[in-house]
């Protein structure tokens, strides 16, 4: 007996109006973005959300977006550690590409400090402190401008019970008198440039000579991407460009004081 066209699972295919197969393309093409993983290995439709949010024309509000990236389902941590410096590095790309301006960048990355300041002020309830955690002091030195690095290594460290205190672009006498008045557990160095280094090994040098207590110094920033012994340049205790490890290094060296 012939069947009916109808009921035939060809037929269906066959007699399916244009727009269902229009719209069952575009999901696919949708659930596929949102599954495409950045070279850094985030999502990238949430990174691009984030690159266009902060790059949009008229008001910006921070605490909105940050809810609408946590709607993704990222953790704080996650936001701050990944996706903030991604969101950084893609406003510098296409800021050499010439696909944005100065202006673009300026305030894009305003926008993430921003952003990066919500975001930790959510993440503070979590904190647990004692009257003995670390003292930590970052350093971006003068003619540098890379705040917002600085801003999420801060952020790394107060997540896990760091005081911190950020010098940006002191004059070496005033960073001179903020460290004789109040001594740090440990001094973080952030250099994106080479010559900036001899502004860190002053630094060094004048810790060295004129703190009794002398910190774990830390040495990081894109400045080790390059060809250069940057522990010797500059004389600091250890050159990473992860925080944890710099704090792991202090509470090592703490604990071999302490026994010794």
């Amino acid at each position: 007996m012939p069947m009916d066209d109808q009921a035939d699972p060809r037929g269906l295919q066959r007699n399916r109006p244009d727009h269902v197969g229009a719209l069952a393309s575009t999901v696919i093409s949708v659930l596929r973005s949102r599954q495409a993983i950045s070279a850094e290995g985030l999502r990238q439709f949430v990174l691009d959300h984030l690159v266009r949010a902060i790059l949009v024309r008229g008001s910006f509000d921070a605490g909105i977006l940050l809810d609408e990236l946590r709607g993704y389902r990222l953790s704080l941590d996650t936001l701050i550690d990944n996706y903030v410096p991604a969101a950084a590095r893609v406003l510098g790309e296409q800021w050499v590409d010439d696909q944005i301006n100065f202006a673009d960048v300026t305030i894009g990355s305003l926008r993430l400090q921003s952003l990066l300041e919500k975001a930790s002020e959510a993440g503070c309830s979590t904190l647990h402190t004692d009257q003995n955690r670390t003292h930590a002091l970052i350093i971006v030195p003068q003619g540098e401008q890379h705040f917002l690095g600085a801003s999420v290594v801060a952020a790394q460290l107060r997540r896990v019970g760091c005081e911190v205190s950020i010098s940006y672009d002191e004059e070496f006498g005033l960073l001179s008198t903020r460290l004789m008045q109040d001594v740090p557990d440990l001094v973080l160095i952030t250099c994106a440039r080479m010559e900036t280094l001899e502004s860190a090994a002053q630094t060094v040098h004048f810790i060295r000579q004129n703190l009794k207590k002398e910190p774990v110094i830390a040495l990081g920033g894109a400045v080790l991407m390059d060809q250069v012994d940057a522990m010797k340049e500059t004389g600091v205790d250890i050159v990473t460009n992860v925080a944890t490890e710099a704090l792991a290094y202090c509470s090592k060296r703490a604990t071999t004081r302490r026994r010794s």
